[in-house]
């Protein structure tokens, strides 16, 4: 009978276990959920890149945090937007978003996963930062190993995706919410919630996501590779990276 007992209590413990589990993990769908469909989302980086996407979202309805070292400069961009856009501080953009938008400079990326290190661990970050020349050392790097790699040994602890990267902002402002076929954009990630939960900003932005595989993969679509710069479908763009239809 103590046997019995015991089990049942275990059998209730593990259950209950099990369910804390499945909240923690479908948390970002709870809050979805209770907004609408919605996430809040901040930004890391507020320009051509980070207020075109970032706009769109809020377009779309999600609240957004758009964030830079002098926020006040941000006055304009936020005020056309509605009142679904804010200006911040990165430490408050991050705090906000369920979602943060890295949009800066790739040379950058090693002082922010250094000065940020707390405030981003855990976090879902969609990483637009392509390297260059430019960047020396970090971009020797992203040429070896792969830039999602690259990125994540930088941003260490966060649920990074590699996304909208692969063009230029006026491209993305002129497509987005095309008539069918939509705008492919190539996404890679290693966590597989955070893919699908960027895989549904990508379509809110107006595009048709294209996940192209983990982080190793994203290198098939970094600056300079076949899946860079594709104005094309999802099917085109599965096609000439030799994805399954």
């Amino acid at each position: 009978m103590i046997l019995d007992s015991f089990l049942n209590r275990r059998t209730v413990l593990t259950a209950g276990s099990a369910l804390m589990f499945g909240a923690a993990l479908s948390l970002w769908e709870l809050r979805a959920q209770t907004s609408g469909g919605k996430l809040p989302i901040g930004t890391i980086g507020a320009g051509q890149i980070g207020s075109t996407i970032g706009g769109l979202w809020v377009e779309n309805g999600h609240k957004v945090l758009f964030s830079s070292r002098h926020p006040e400069e941000l006055k304009d961009l936020v005020s056309g937007l509605g009142s679904l856009a804010q200006a911040g501080t990165v430490d408050q953009a991050i705090a906000f978003g369920d979602v943060v938008l890295l949009t800066v400079p790739y040379g950058a990326l090693p002082q922010i996963g250094r000065e940020y290190a707390t405030q981003l661990n855990g976090k879902i970050v969609l990483d637009t930062c392509n390297a260059d020349a430019s960047n020396g050392a970090v971009a020797d790097e992203v040429e070896a190993n792969g830039i999602g790699v690259t990125s994540q040994k930088y941003l260490p602890g966060t649920r990074l995706v590699r996304a909208f990267n692969t063009m230029n902002y006026k491209i993305f402002a002129s497509e987005a919410n095309r008539p069918d076929p939509k705008l492919a954009v190539p996404i890679a990630g290693d966590d597989q919630d955070a893919v699908r939960i960027a895989a549904a900003l990508v379509r809110d932005a107006g595009f048709d996501p294209v996940v192209v595989g983990k982080l190793a993969d994203a290198k098939l679509f970094q600056r300079g590779r076949p899946g860079y710069g594709q104005q094309v479908s999802a099917a085109e763009l599965k096609q000439r990276l030799s994805l399954p239809q």
